[in-house]
């Protein structure tokens, strides 16, 4: 597929780039408590040379009870003024897992009305492998004015999908691991129910994904919506255990050219914790 700085790009595209004056990187790497990584320390470590790092769990919003749900317009200002990224940038993020979390950061600034953001097609282990060059040095940071367009249309709260499970006039996709989503799994934190939202379907995210982490081509992406049963025709809700990997699903869909989709902020966090939600198994 080719590379499109709204969406995507590859190695080649951003070392191309790197130099340019407008060009913002940002590392979004983030962990799930059992897979026993510290982001930030591997930051310190080494990352693509002028990269930031974005803390997904800072730049979020702090009153709620969920994890890392999305942050209010202000906050995100502040925190993207601090780091030097505002207006006229072209931004491009990337994880260390290869296609992992930093979906979640490109969804978060589409959410923000900013559309000049790409994923790192495969990320920093596909970058490393190419033997292209790293940094362990913090970037010069300058402020720079941003300004915001919340766009609601791409986020859904529990009212909305409980309304969307009822009716079935949108497509739920739930992008955790086919146990979890059939309830034989355990969860991964702690005092949820097990199994999954009435109606929806499971495309776990690593069935868009190939080997080596990059993102399928439009014929794989295709196959694997039609292997989850998933109707384009209808708009897509995503979700999945905390608002991270489902933006994989939104990314995948932006690609494809489907821009009905929109993203469960507080997925299963929010939806396994209350008891008065339905939940199916198998």
């Amino acid at each position: 597929m080719t590379d499109d700085p709204q969406t995507l790009v590859s190695t080649d595209w951003l070392a191309a780039h790197l130099a340019d004056p407008d060009l913002r990187v940002l590392d979004a790497s983030y962990y799930l408590p059992d897979m026993g990584r510290d982001a930030r320390a591997e930051y310190a470590e080494g990352h693509i040379p002028g990269a930031r790092f974005f803390d997904i769990d800072d730049v979020a919003d702090s009153r709620s009870e969920l994890p890392h749900m999305a942050p209010p317009p202000e906050k995100f200002i502040s925190r993207m003024r601090a780091m030097g990224v505002g207006d006229g940038h072209q931004v491009v993020i990337y994880d260390g897992a290869g296609l992992f979390s930093a979906p979640r950061v490109w969804w978060t600034f589409r959410l923000m009305g900013k559309t000049d953001v790409a994923v790192l097609d495969g990320g920093l282990p596909k970058w490393r492998a190419e033997g292209r060059p790293l940094e362990d040095m913090p970037p010069v940071l300058r402020d720079r004015h941003i300004t915001v367009s919340r766009q609601a249309g791409l986020v859904r709260d529990v009212t909305q999908v409980a309304a969307a499970a009822k009716l079935g006039d949108h497509e739920i996709l739930d992008a955790r691991s086919p146990e979890r989503f059939r309830g034989e799994a355990p969860e991964p934190r702690a005092g949820l129910r097990a199994g999954h939202i009435p109606g929806s379907k499971n495309l776990h995210y690593a069935t868009l994904l190939r080997a080596d982490g990059t993102l399928k081509d439009e014929a794989g992406l295709r196959a694997a919506f039609a292997a989850a049963g998933a109707d384009l025709g209808k708009p897509v809700i995503a979700t999945c255990g905390s608002g991270v990997t489902a933006c994989i699903i939104a990314l995948a869909l932006e690609r494809l050219g489907h821009r009905r989709h929109s993203v469960y902020d507080g997925s299963w966090s929010e939806w396994g914790m209350y008891s008065d939600l339905r939940v199916e198994k198998g």
